[in-house]
């Protein structure tokens, strides 16, 4: 196939200059366990894949959108005694998220669009602080919760990591890798304190390997590659009309100042 215009890591110079993007999309996974069946980078190939369907479908309808290369690593400080999980800083995704959104400043580019992959990734505070520095709409998506009546009709029970939803979603985009043999049963063991059991705003962080012994949350028994098409159909619809509506925004709109 030849280049895609809207895949910065496909487009050449002259595509670029001739589908001048107005609005960047960052796709942003985490490199972590997912069960014993899941490859170690699912939250980047989802978020990926989300974002490159929506830009495919927003560029159909004439949005001038590019999709930038994913950023891999997430915060997994609660991972880091599994194999090969890598995690980085507040600090470090704030760092990076700063030096993408002035790069795009300085051409012009003013509408950033982050697609998030893993549930441990808190971009709000750093979203707010870019926004203000650097004058770029950074607009948040994570894509997990982005269709939620999809979720509900598509999936007995979507889990919350390697469960049916995500393993889904592997099998439609990239089978091979799928071990489904291998999976554990994602069970959850609570934790031993029990106000910390869903009290309505307490949170702290689960100590992952603990809470879930296979790392997984979630059962992926009923997972399909037919089910993983639809889900991703239905959030890249929902990603596309974000895009496609930030590309037309014109300065002076609410919230494009």
């Amino acid at each position: 196939m030849p280049p895609r215009p809207f895949v910065l890591h496909e487009a050449n110079y002259q595509q670029l200059r001739e589908h001048r993007p107005a609005v960047a999309v960052l796709p942003w996974g985490a490199t972590e366990a997912h069960n014993y069946h899941l490859p170690h980078g699912t939250d980047v190939i989802e978020a990926c894949a989300v974002a490159e369907r929506a830009a495919a479908l927003a560029h159909e309808a004439g949005a001038r959108v590019v999709v930038l290369p994913a950023v891999p690593f997430g915060n997994n400080a609660q991972q880091l005694d599994q194999v090969a999980t890598v995690s980085i800083r507040t600090a470090t995704a704030f760092a990076i998220l700063e030096d993408v959104a002035r790069s795009l400043a300085a051409q012009g580019i003013d509408r950033l669009v982050l697609v998030n992959g893993h549930g441990g990734n808190d971009f709000k505070p750093l979203v707010r602080d870019i926004r203000a520095e650097s004058g770029v709409l950074v607009v948040l998506a994570n894509f997990y919760q982005m269709a939620p009546a999809a979720l509900r009709e598509i999936f007995d029970d979507p889990g919350d990591h390697a469960g049916e939803m995500e393993t889904s979603l592997l099998l439609h985009l990239c089978p091979d890798w799928v071990a489904t043999g291998q999976a554990g049963d994602g069970r959850t063991v609570p934790f031993a304190v029990e106000a910390l059991r869903g009290t309505p705003g307490v949170w702290t962080p689960r100590p992952w390997s603990a809470t879930h012994p296979d790392t997984g949350c979630g059962d992926p028994a009923k997972a399909t590659a037919e089910k993983g098409r639809r889900y991703l159909e239905a959030v890249s619809r929902e990603l596309a009309r974000v895009l496609v509506g930030l590309a037309a925004a014109t300065k002076g709109q609410s919230p494009y100042l």
